[in-house]
C-alpha cells in the first residue's frame, strides 16, 4: 500500500481530472455561467479531495465510505459535463475527454473498493492494535512453551501404534 494518497494511481488520475474542469471552466464563454462553474469544479475536486481524506483517515473502512462518496461526485462531474455540452460550452470531443477522464477514475474507484472489502488488514490506524496482539500472542505461546498451533486430532477408528 502506497505511504501517501499522493502514490496512488487513482489520485492522480483524479487530479488530471481536476486540472482540466479547470480549463474548460476558464473559457470566456463558460466562465460567465457561474453556477455551473462552481458545481462542476465542486463535483471534481470532491473526487480527488475525498480520495485524500480517506485515505488519510487511516481504516479500510473510512477509506472505502470516502472512496463511495468519491465516486459520486465522478458521476456527478460527468453530469456537469452534459450539462455543459447542452448549453454550448464544451465541444463534444472535450466532453468525450471529460466523461472518459470520469469513467477512468470511476473504475479505478471500483477497483480500489474491491481490493479494500477483500483485505484482511483493517488499515494504518490498526497497525499498532495489530502489532501488540501479535507480540502478546507469541508472548503466551513461550510462557506455555507451545511451538505449534496444528491440531492433529486422532480418529478413534485407526489403529494405535
Amino acid at each position: 500500500m502506497p505511504k501517501s494518497f499522493e502514490e496512488l494511481p487513482v489520485w492522480q488520475k483524479a487530479r488530471e481530472l481536476v486540472r482540466f474542469i479547470y480549463s474548460l471552466t476558464r473559457r470566456e464563454t463558460f466562465s460567465r455561467d457561474f453556477s455551473l462553474v462552481d458545481q462542476i469544479r465542486r463535483a471534481a475536486t470532491s473526487v480527488m479531495s475525498n480520495i485524500a481524506e480517506g485515505f488519510e483517515r487511516g481504516s479500510n473502512t473510512e477509506f472505502i465510505q470516502f472512496l463511495y462518496i468519491s465516486k459520486g461526485s465522478a458521476g456527478e462531474t460527468r453530469t456537469q459535463l452534459y450539462i455543459a455540452l447542452d448549453q454550448n460550452h464544451i465541444t463534444s470531443e472535450e466532453f468525450n475527454r471529460g466523461c472518459s477522464l470520469c469513467k477512468d477514475v470511476s473504475g479505478q474507484l471500483s477497483g480500489l473498493i474491491g481490493y479494500l472489502k477483500g483485505s484482511p488488514l483493517k488499515g494504518e490506524k490498526f497497525k499498532k492494535e495489530y502489532k501488540s496482539t501479535k507480540n502478546r500472542f507469541e508472548e503466551l505461546m513461550k510462557e506455555f512453551n507451545i511451538q505449534d498451533l496444528r491440531f492433529n486430532k486422532k480418529d478413534p477408528n485407526s489403529s494405535k501404534s
